[in-house]
């Protein structure tokens, strides 16, 4: 059964925040479980989400929720090992609207770092909002 993979020890870093006011934007705000707070990337293209899990890891779903408007168009997952080169997974196209979305990753290799590049968005200035981000999937021990 799919848990979620984020906790405690994953490790996050994001391209950029807007305005770097990460107090009231940060990356952290992805995983706060809040629907009022978002991570708010500043204006430009390809702006990115890595994740670094504590233990390999095998994903079975992305799960995201942004503000309509602010939307990532053409997108993709890639993963590694620790200290490998991150490898493509799939490219995925979210919605330009506020729903939670969910995208089935199938056959995923085995990673401990994923990155989420949103390479262009629906906001004419490249900035992505997102109030949700949840990797669902297997914790391998």
């Amino acid at each position: 059964m799919a848990e979620s993979l984020i906790c405690n020890n994953t490790q996050s870093r994001v391209s950029s925040v807007l305005n770097r006011a990460v107090k009231q934007f940060g990356k952290k705000f992805m995983f706060d479980s809040d629907e009022e707070t978002c991570w708010n990337s500043d204006q430009g293209e390809s702006q990115w989400v890595v994740l670094e899990f504590p233990q390999p890891v095998k994903v079975s779903e992305l799960r995201l929720q942004f503000q309509g408007g602010f939307s990532g168009k053409s997108c993709k997952l890639q993963g590694s090992a620790k200290e490998e080169d991150l490898k493509h997974i799939v490219d995925f196209y979210p919605e330009d609207n506020n729903c939670l979305q969910s995208f089935p990753i199938q056959d995923a290799p085995l990673v401990q770092r994923l990155k989420i590049v949103f390479e262009n968005s629906a906001d004419f200035f490249g900035r992505i909002i997102v109030y949700t981000l949840d990797i669902l999937g297997e914790k391998v021990l």
